[in-house]
């Protein structure tokens, strides 16, 4: 009987490879977990929680990976480096786009440690990464590439530490480089930060030098993290993604209590209960346990239907009312653009990958949005250029959807005329994501344009280009200061609208790439913005329609209209392409229509029979454009839309 039992298992996993994977991960998670119940305890006196935080490409992601080698995680010498950058985007760009926490076991004092790495991303478009991941630390390693010196992201990220009274391990990176100057970089960190340069500790993440050293520091300086056993359950989510089998699963940092398998849970703000399902540490693969206490950072699983957001709160059935907690922090998107499907039957499967993409990247907002020329889509808010590029990559990347992305667009905010008498808007002041969305330039009080404070830290020689550049881009100049003899850090306030296009690209190339921007938000102010109207023969084409500064309204239109008329295809009649703002046409282009040689039939004779048939034809052009109706393929409009 036993042997028929076990051939039926046999079929029936080579029948269902679903029921295979479903069976495999039952029965191995049961194996697993039987084992974690035997285990100790964790001592909360023996975790520690910290983030790698730096300047892009300062060497955060290799020296994870010597963190994973001394603990065992992965052996010496792998042939995958970069070992927490799993996402394929992250490997070809050769950047950190996701905060990944790896939980390692450490030997200091015959005691073992509990450490929580976060190995956070470097770019300013994914700080919102770094502040959700600070928000489960106590502490931070502050890494300075030796080579390069302090740039703008390390004097954000610094800023961004002690508001959240962290505990900053300062290291030097790459010190067995030729061109490395670590006393220069310690007066460097001495006059922005006031550190210590006895403090500051020098490795090199490559070769492994003091890595081990920067460990047993993490353990000494680093506190235990201050929680509370005794109180109900509650821990904040700091990441969400989706599981094809599992469904949500979320990423929580405990503050107070403990959590175990089986445990009744409940969302802030709702009475809803659930059932942790899914318990595990993240070595960085998942290592199931059946419990967690205060100060650990670990996954949870409520099911399929036990799915939270970024920064909520989760509690015990029986916690109190929900109160304001570590929660995070509002985003604050600087870029908008439309994604629409390239055809409209891929509607449902672009909405289905939108969907699971926004919950593993909860820095992005996602609005239903509609456009006469290319379908039903979403208005999509991004934290920058990069992140928008990130986002599409991935669509197609790891859920094989593509879509077409629109021209990306800052935000603005009108104050409104009125505006009891305009029924869509509920407000004097409205924020302005769609030029599409802007109300007749007669109802508009005034207009107000997003600025931020930029951050230059530059060599001297290159001052003069650099504060050109600023001030060419309506940049208002700020206290600067001295970083040391040979490098400066300048400060401007800047329109986001003229910091996105390409502000960075030529800050890189006019400085030979050794100047580093970094930017925060710096809130809206008025500014003498225009609408600009594109028309064809007299028609208003409202998805070009744009927002633009007064200032640079004449080159815009001229720009514009010469797209135009190398996109737009050519009609049976003339097409008059104008740029207008408030009534006055800036710039126009006419596209000449297709004309038939009505007198090559004429072999000689009186010229005034070739006069009458050029007037003849000439009325029947004039006739037809008075009634024509200009029709844009669909093709493009995406052309010219599109980035």
């Amino acid at each position: 009987m036993s042997r028929f039992l076990k051939k039926v298992n046999c079929v029936q996993i080579l029948l269902f490879p679903h029921s295979k994977s479903r069976l495999y991960r039952s029965v191995t998670s049961k194996r697993t977990n039987s084992t974690a119940a035997e285990t100790k305890e964790v001592d909360v006196r023996l975790i520690r929680n910290f983030s790698i935080v730096a300047h892009v490409d300062h060497g955060k992601s290799t020296l994870a990976d010597r963190l994973l080698e001394i603990t065992g995680v992965i052996k010496p010498g792998a042939e995958r480096a970069q070992v927490l950058d799993q996402l394929q985007v992250e490997r070809e760009r050769g950047i950190t786009v996701k905060a990944v926490t790896a939980s390692l076991n450490y030997v200091y004092n015959n005691e073992k440690y509990l450490l929580n790495l976060i190995d956070t991303p470097g770019h300013v478009d994914f700080s919102n990464e770094v502040v959700r991941s600070v928000s489960a630390c106590q502490g931070v390693i502050l890494l300075v590439d030796a080579n390069e010196g302090v740039q703008a992201q390390t004097v954000a990220v610094h800023s961004l530490a002690k508001r959240n009274n962290l505990v900053i391990i300062p290291v030097l990176n790459k010190v067995d480089l030729p061109r490395a100057n670590p006393e220069n970089c310690k007066g460097q960190m001495k006059s922005l930060f006031n550190i210590d340069p006895e403090t500051v500790l020098s490795i090199s993440a490559k070769k492994g030098w003091g890595v081990k050293e920067l460990l047993e520091a993490v353990i000494t300086r680093i506190p235990a993290p201050t929680v509370d056993l005794k109180s109900p359950f509650m821990a904040h989510i700091i990441d969400t993604w989706h599981d094809r089998y599992r469904g949500v699963l979320c990423l929580a940092y405990i503050h107070s209590g403990r959590v175990e398998v089986g445990s009744a849970v409940r969302w802030s703000g709702e009475s809803k209960q659930h059932v942790v399902k899914h318990l595990a540490l993240l070595r960085p693969s998942e290592e199931p346990v059946d419990s967690a206490v205060a100060g650990q950072v670990v996954m949870v699983g409520c099911g399929p239907k036990g799915g939270g957001a970024v920064g909520s709160q989760l509690v015990s059935s029986d916690h109190p009312a929900a109160t304001a907690g570590a929660g995070a922090p509002a985003v604050k998107h600087m870029v908008y653009a439309g994604v629409f499907p390239a055809d409209q039957s891929q509607h449902p499967m672009l909405s289905d990958a939108i969907k699971k993409l926004g919950l593993n990247d909860s820095a992005v907002s996602i609005h239903p949005d509609s456009s006469p020329a290319l379908g039903q889509g979403w208005r999509v808010g991004f934290l920058g250029l990069l992140h928008l590029d990130v986002f599409s990559q991935r669509l197609f990347q790891e859920y094989k959807a593509e879509a077409i992305l629109t021209a990306p667009s800052v935000p603005y905010k009108i104050r409104v005329k009125g505006a009891k008498i305009i029924k869509q808007y509920k407000g004097e002041e409205v924020i302005i994501t769609n030029p599409l969305q802007l109300p007749h330039p007669h109802h508009i009080e005034e207009y107000y344009e997003p600025f931020v404070i930029g951050t230059i830290i530059t060599p001297v020689e290159y001052l003069g280009s650099v504060n050109t550049l600023c001030i060419d881009r309506r940049g208002a100049p700020l206290p600067s200061s001295a970083v040391d003899d040979r490098t400066t850090l300048l400060q401007y306030i800047l329109p986001l609208s003229e910091v996105l296009v390409d502000f960075h690209d030529t800050l890189k190339s006019i400085t030979s790439g050794f100047a580093s921007f970094d930017y925060q938000d710096y809130g809206f102010h008025p500014s003498p913005l225009v609408r600009m109207d594109i028309l064809l023969n007299g028609v208003l084409v409202e998805e070009l329609t744009s927002i633009v500064h007064a200032s640079r309204a004449e080159p815009t239109a001229r720009r514009l209209t010469d797209k135009l008329k190398e996109m737009i295809p050519r009609q049976m009649v003339q097409v008059a392409i104008q740029a207008m703002v408030g009534g006055k046409v800036l710039s126009r282009e006419t596209l000449k229509a297709y004309r038939k040689d009505v007198t090559a039939k004429l072999y000689g004779g009186d010229v005034t029979r070739r006069k009458k048939l050029l007037k003849q034809q000439s009325e029947g052009k004039k006739k037809m454009r008075s009634v024509a109706n200009i029709k844009i393929p669909r093709n493009t409009f995406i052309d010219v839309l599109k980035r």
